[in-house]
């Protein structure tokens, strides 16, 4: 016996496209690019809550080297990501800008070059209701290179 998508209900073939697990997985892999002229080309990013985790991916789309215009994306809570940056600086390339351990640290990529991608997976609990940053912790970039990163709540 043949099935005909007709008697299906339209509500039901809806409610089977958004429970699809790559449409799900689509929403919490977010990619960023940095390049440069010391920019990133997102000042917002999001997720839904439904994301358990979320992976961001950190494409370096510029050539210079990663010494002379090397990026990285981290996330801390707004009220102290210029803190952050600024206690990152004298830390070195090897710690990625950023202080060893730093419970402000929400989350980091490496720093890459030119041509260079890097990313990060981590847990959105807690996330939900907090008013966050993402910045570049490179000496100097974190005043231009920054934006807002919700965790949205669902309806």
């Amino acid at each position: 016996m043949k099935t005909s998508w007709m008697l299906i209900p339209a509500a039901a073939i809806a409610a089977m496209a958004f429970a699809s697990p790559t449409m799900a997985a689509d929403e919490c892999e977010l990619t960023i690019e940095g390049d440069d002229q010391m920019q990133f080309n997102k000042d917002e990013m999001s997720v839904p809550a439904s994301c358990d985790e979320v992976t961001v991916t950190l494409k370096h789309t510029g050539e210079m080297d990663v010494s002379a215009m090397g990026h990285n994306w981290v996330l801390s809570d707004s009220d102290v990501y210029e803190d952050v940056a600024k206690d990152g600086m004298g830390k070195g390339l090897e710690n990625d800008y950023l202080p060893e351990d730093d419970e402000r640290v929400i989350a980091h990529t490496e720093v890459v070059g030119g041509g260079e991608e890097t990313s990060v997976t981590f847990s959105t609990e807690g996330l939900e209701d907090r008013d966050l940053t993402f910045f570049c912790s490179f000496p100097g970039h974190y005043a231009s290179m920054n934006g807002s990163f919700t965790v949205t709540k669902e309806d």
